[in-house]
């Protein structure tokens, strides 16, 4: 493909796949304009993927350009917020038609599934990488929090734990013939949108699951002030990622791999009922794992009683080995 930096925002990024209407003004000025409906808060969450550090090299560009908006999407389910927009800032070492159009292909079809309109971005070359911005809409007051969790209340995640990093592991040893299931795990998550919108007035607490279940569950329990306990054999696992643990011996994988993109929330007695009536409506499954505690602390118990602890999770900043 020929052309500089204005014909590649022309050819894929200046037509986006969804149009809304509470976009004036979207790609292709110095700045978009929004209109944020009237009884609206709008969440604003960010994140990067750098190559080398969030993807491997030969990434299936048509899902790297999902898992691009898939992770903001999640922080948004996290907080029980609509998806809206998003912006994108792209680095590249250069212009590869089709693998950029496979890229926008992904990006653009999650895009259609949630109503995201791209309004806007950053186009440079250099090293791989990308940054997006999403934004979302709630009601003010119902927005979910990571501080709201307290003793008594029960323990719950979305979908399953562990794969992605089942298959990160396994693409790092050199091994290609990891299962399609697993790898869709770490290269295309399900951000948990509708269930996130759903636990609005239900959970107490909420965050998504980036970077393992013990650091994240600590974020909750550091900003609800309080502890928690976690029954090991009620981790809801895929066969594949439970194979993978059997074969390298590995308990810790579900506890401290990242990249699973599913919701971690808090549900008080008083409101259990209201989430069994909501269940059969939400868009994938739902396993208590634990509760909250008055004692500080994040406590593992296997099945036989015993206390583990696990190792740390993910630290962009940790000193490597």
């Amino acid at each position: 493909m020929t052309g500089g930096e204005f014909s590649l925002i022309d050819n894929f990024f200046a037509s986006p796949a969804v149009t809304r209407a509470d976009v004036s003004l979207g790609c292709g000025d110095d700045c978009a304009l929004l209109d944020i409906p009237p009884g609206r808060q709008l969440a604003v969450t960010m994140d990067s993927l750098v190559a080398g550090r969030h993807f491997l090299p030969g990434t299936d560009p048509w899902r790297l350009g999902w898992k691009v908006l898939a992770v903001n999407l999640s922080d948004l389910a996290a907080m029980g917020a609509e998806p809206a927009w998003a912006t994108l800032a792209v680095t590249l070492p250069g212009i590869d038609g089709s693998w950029l159009g496979a890229f926008m292909e992904g990006f653009s079809t999650l895009a259609r599934q949630h109503a995201v309109q791209l309004v806007g971005g950053d186009t440079t070359r250099g090293p791989m990488a990308f940054t997006l911005q999403a934004h979302g809409l709630v009601e003010p007051g119902r927005a979910l929090l990571r501080s709201g969790a307290r003793p008594g209340d029960a323990l719950y995640v979305t979908g399953t734990l562990g794969g992605a990093g089942a298959a990160l592991r396994q693409l790092l040893a050199g091994d290609e013939e990891v299962s399609d299931s697993l790898r869709r795990r770490l290269e295309q998550p399900e951000p948990r949108v509708g269930t996130g919108c759903s636990l609005a007035g239900i959970a107490s607490a909420c965050i998504d699951l980036s970077d393992g279940l013990a650091g994240d569950l600590q974020h909750v329990l550091d900003a609800s002030g309080c502890g928690a306990m976690v029954e090991l054999d009620r981790l809801p696992l895929m066969q594949e990622t439970r194979a993978f643990m059997q074969r390298y011996d590995d308990w810790q994988l579900p506890i401290t791999a990242g990249d699973d993109y599913e919701l971690l929330f808090t549900v008080p007695p008083s409101r259990e009922e209201a989430l069994r009536a909501v269940l059969p409506a939400l868009d994938c499954e739902v396993t208590r794992i634990g509760r909250i505690e008055s004692d500080p602390g994040l406590r593992f118990v296997d099945e036989t009683g015993i206390m583990r602890r696990p190792g740390h999770a993910w630290d962009h900043f940790a000193d490597e080995d």
